[in-house]
């Protein structure tokens, strides 16, 4: 199936693999929450017992080093796509709001950026991340 649009996980490859694992789990919650319209429907087995639904469709993890996390992020403002974003100070936070003021003591140039994650038509993702390549 193709869809119109893409989205697609940008995360920074010298982090750690817990480190990882928690951004791109993160980076997706902020896609979720912001599209509901792509959750898909609840999931069911043959036993009847029910489980969440997920995002609908694919999400593709690019790996990226910090010039190309701030080049992504400047490229995804230029074409008005609103990110989700990660930065390195908020691993050392323990709650949601602590999260938002160490992004907000920052100036978006200065954002210690380790993931960035987009939803939009998929050639406007495939322009913003022009040159990067999936996370290995």
């Amino acid at each position: 199936m193709q869809f119109d649009t893409k989205i697609a996980v940008v995360i920074r490859t010298d982090l750690e693999v817990w480190q990882k694992l928690n951004v791109a789990s993160f980076l997706a919650g902020g896609i979720a929450a912001s599209f509901p319209d792509c959750i898909g429907d609840n999931y069911e087995d043959g036993s009847g017992t029910r489980y969440l639904s997920l995002i609908g469709q694919p999400i593709l993890i690019y790996g990226a080093d910090r010039a190309q996390l701030s080049r992504a992020l400047e490229r995804a403002l230029a074409r008005d796509v609103r990110p989700a974003l990660y930065t390195e100070d908020m691993f050392s936070t323990t709650h949601d709001a602590a999260n938002r003021e160490v992004v907000k003591a920052v100036a978006r140039a200065d954002l210690n950026l380790v993931g960035l994650a987009f939803r939009a038509e998929r050639k406007v993702v495939d322009k913003i991340l022009d040159g990067l390549k999936f996370h290995t």
